[in-house]
């Protein structure tokens, strides 16, 4: 289960609550990183042939993706997830 500080390192500058709101859910960072990769990429997940979402992952596609297509998403490509996973 994530920590705050750990869902904080993967996901950068976003607002306290929506971290809080990762953390509530009980997801580990390679559930992050997964709902990540749904919200960047979608289509190409789909293209590989994974299903969709499900679980806590979707929960976390929900929390992270804009409401709005106009808004950039949660580590959608403006943004690239950091930290020692990443390097």
């Amino acid at each position: 289960m994530l920590t705050y500080e750990e869902a904080k390192q993967v996901l950068g500058p976003v607002d306290d609550s929506v971290i809080a709101d990762v953390v509530k859910t009980g997801a580990t960072r390679e559930e992050l990183v997964e709902a990540l990769a749904w919200i960047g990429g979608d289509d190409v997940l789909i293209g590989e042939g994974r299903s969709p979402p499900k679980g806590v992952v979707a929960a976390l596609v929900d929390i992270l993706a804009p409401a709005d297509e106009d808004e950039p998403s949660v580590g959608g490509p403006a943004s690239t997830p950091s930290g020692p996973m990443f390097e």
